[in-house]
């Protein structure tokens, strides 16, 4: 390609200093003298056009991708924007590169992104972070900003590295999926600035003056740039001087509140509660945690075992994994268990999935993984689709006894509290042992009292004396 190129620089150009001069070795300074004196011309700057144009024409679409990676220019608008790059970086910069920027300058149009699907029920997000200002260069699949919606917060990426030109939306702001979010401007990384060369000294300067001159303290390195701050809340005064803030719920904490209200106002709710010996499973976790979590990678938590019993209990009683749907009931044979996990927009219970097939290291890894998710805002709707039954822990907070709320459409909710030492009375005599209060809340709509106690029983003593998993008691 760059022999025809030539062939019809030659043509019509035709100069015997430039056949003299011409070098094919890259970075040579008498190609970059010639071709920038032949370029100053302006009939062999046309002349020059019009045979490159003509070139590439006659060598097929193919030849503009592969000269794409090789030196030259292309007068099309077409291919020109692939091709300059190339250009620039075998002649190398110089004084007259004004004249390749003028002769062949690119124009890249600017990429407008629109907030994507973010789910089958997501309609709106609120602009939570702008990662990037206008102005800045973003790197490809780089996040630019983060929209939080009444169940995840969801990430906008940069398609294409390039520079932020304009922003469509302001902080807390909501906009609906396919509104106009962020303008980019696709374009290459630029190159780090060379540092400024020192101002030369005077050439002449007195000795004495050189003598008398204090040496120079080294110069303090220059400040950070404080951190912009954070907008501060509204503040409202009341006549009697009493101070409130008011801010705006979040999309989550809406939708938090919609859901609990609506499992209030459609369920009939009712708690049961049972007392929990925790000494032999505290007594299997801490002989053999050592070597599970060498085994898995994972360590032993008290959370599994409570799962693997719920989903014993499940089996047993299986309308607790039933819910009604209008006039039905819908028994469900499969065990996806959701567990609540606190992060800092708000509640999420994401599910583990086909539970009745795992044991306790894979719900350890899986419970780890999930939480990880949620609370760095990494959980999609897809992990928290679905689930039949809810575990909730308020002991990790120090919860003594808590009547929790049913995850809609689930018929039932487990509650775990604190662990104390408390006196109980074992084969007639007053002994210690930690005790864990269950409260188990169920829509008595579809369960009876009967069925939610024995539930509720058969996960007491599962977690009580976790052999029944393996004699499958």
């Amino acid at each position: 390609l760059l022999c025809a190129l030539c062939a019809s620089f030659f043509k019509a150009v035709p100069s015997t200093t430039f056949l003299h001069t011409f070098s094919f070795a890259p970075n040579q300074p008498n190609i970059h003298h010639t071709m920038h004196r032949l370029l100053r011309n302006p009939s062999s700057s046309r002349a020059l056009a019009t045979a490159v144009s003509r070139a590439v024409s006659r060598s097929a679409p193919a030849v503009a991708s592969s000269f794409s990676t090789s030196c030259g220019a292309l007068v099309s608008s077409q291919t020109r924007s692939t091709v300059m790059p190339s250009l620039k970086s075998s002649f190398g910069p110089s004084s007259s590169g004004s004249i390749f920027q003028r002769l062949y300058s690119t124009s890249v149009e600017p990429i407008v992104i629109n907030v994507p699907a973010m789910g089958e029920s997501v309609s709106e997000g609120t602009v939570k972070v702008w990662n990037k200002a206008v102005g800045e260069f973003v790197e490809e699949d780089e996040v630019v900003v983060s929209l939080e919606t009444d169940k995840i917060t969801s990430e906008i990426r940069a398609p294409k590295a390039g520079v932020i030109t304009e922003l469509f939306a302001e902080l807390n702001q909501t906009v609906k999926i396919g509104d106009r979010i962020f303008k980019l401007t696709p374009q290459a990384k630029p190159a780090a600035a060379a540092p400024a060369p020192a101002a030369e000294a005077p050439k002449k300067a007195s000795k004495k003056a050189e003598a008398a001159a204090p040496a120079a303290a080294p110069a303090a390195p220059a400040p950070k740039p404080a951190a912009p701050a954070a907008p501060a809340a509204p503040v409202v005064v009341t006549a009697a001087g009493e101070r409130e803030r008011r801010v705006p719920m979040s999309p989550m904490r809406k939708r938090i509140a919609l859901r609990l209200k609506a499992s209030q106002n459609t369920s009939a709710l009712l708690t049961t509660f049972q007392e929990c010996d925790m000494s032999k499973v505290m007594e299997m976790r801490d002989e053999f945690k050592d070597e599970f979590l060498k085994r898995h990678g994972v360590k032993l938590g008290f959370m599994s075992t409570f799962v693997k019993a719920s989903v014993n209990a499940l089996k047993d009683m299986p309308v607790v994994n039933a819910v009604i749907e209008g006039d039905e009931i819908v028994y469900r044979d499969y065990y996806d268990i959701s567990i609540a996990v606190a992060t800092p927009t708000g509640l999420v219970t994401p599910a583990l999935r086909d539970t009745d097939r795992m044991n306790l290291a894979d719900i350890e890894k899986e419970i780890g993984l999930l939480g990880e998710k949620a609370r760095t805002g990494k959980i999609t709707l897809q992990d928290l689709a679905g689930g039949t039954f809810t575990i909730s822990n308020g002991g990790v907070y120090g919860s003594l006894m808590g009547t929790p709320i049913v995850n809609p459409p689930q018929s039932a909710i487990l509650g775990m509290h604190a662990i104390n030492k408390r006196p109980v009375v074992v084969n007639d005599q007053i002994v210690i042992r930690p005790i864990m209060y269950l409260a188990l809340t169920y829509d008595h709509r579809l369960l009876d009292g009967r069925d939610a106690v024995t539930f509720l029983r058969k996960i007491k003593f599962g977690v009580e004396d976790p052999r029944r998993f393996l004699l499958d008691l």
